[in-house]
């Protein structure tokens, strides 16, 4: 693996792989403790319809895929707050949907053969100069969101009723967190596909949550978890010639297992 490192894309991937770690431990804690990994599920599938249709009409992938994502994302946020109840019904019909909407216009596409394996798994070997800026940027704004806003998130993250009569926005930062949930399955579907983004987004973070005393501790140690399993993922991938985004969540997985199976002995 040592001497792959003098070629450009190896050094492209393993900036992505660090960076949507970060993004994805950071967010992932978010999505954790405010229960709210269905609806990723539901925002990580039907993002799919911008991928579709970013290759329909010629534009950037990470631009349709955001943008419909984005949209996806109000919209079951505005849904939760009038009809929390059958929330479950319109998630899975925006994830059916979206799908749907995807891969009619990848069909639609005269002369275009698309692989869905690197949109199902991901293709962190492909990963851009520019795909790597939009990952920056994003990092940059949820680290920014995080630092600035840290005490009302955590408010909120955990009582929701006590932060709104604090005077807190708490329908804002709901929608700011599942915007920002939004965009990093984006940068996230680069590295391990939209099939297993949220694998990506809740192990790491459980482990982290099972040995952290606060939400800050845990999003530390979710980034760290993280960035281990995906390099980790990347190297045997490298080593065996395997999809990285499997290897990724396998190596993830297999690490819960026997955490958990010497948390159990220990105690």
């Amino acid at each position: 693996m040592v001497e792959a490192l003098q070629f450009t894309f190896i050094q492209n991937a393993l900036l992505a792989a660090l960076m949507v770690s970060i993004i994805s431990g950071i967010i992932g804690s978010l999505i954790l403790v405010n229960k709210m990994t269905f609806l990723t599920g539901g925002i990580a599938h039907s993002s799919y319809g911008g991928i579709g249709l970013a290759i329909y009409f010629g534009l950037p992938i990470f631009l349709g895929a955001s943008v419909f994502a984005v949209l996806s994302a109000i919209i079951i946020a505005i849904i939760s707050f009038k009809q929390r109840h059958r929330i479950d019904i319109f998630i899975g019909l925006i994830w059916a949907v979206g799908m749907a909407i995807g891969i009619v216009f990848v069909d639609l596409t005269p002369g275009y053969n698309v692989d869905l394996m690197s949109y199902l798994f991901g293709s962190i070997l492909a990963v851009s100069r520019a795909d790597l800026i939009f990952m920056a940027t994003l990092l940059v704004v949820i680290l920014l969101f995080v630092h600035r806003y840290y005490r009302e998130i955590l408010a909120v993250s955990y009582d929701s009723e006590y932060a709104t009569l604090r005077g807190i926005n708490a329908k804002g930062f709901f929608i700011a967190i599942l915007i920002l949930s939004a965009l990093t399955v984006v940068v996230a579907i680069k590295v391990v596909g939209l099939i297993l983004v949220i694998a990506l987004m809740t192990i790491p973070t459980y482990i982290a949550e099972l040995i952290s005393s606060s939400l800050y501790g845990m999003m530390i140690k979710s980034a760290i978890i993280s960035s281990i399993f995906t390099i980790s993922g990347l190297v045997i991938s490298y080593m065996f010639d395997i999809t990285s985004g499997a290897s990724i969540i396998l190596v993830s997985a297999t690490a819960l297992i026997l955490f958990l199976s010497i948390k159990k002995i220990l105690r």
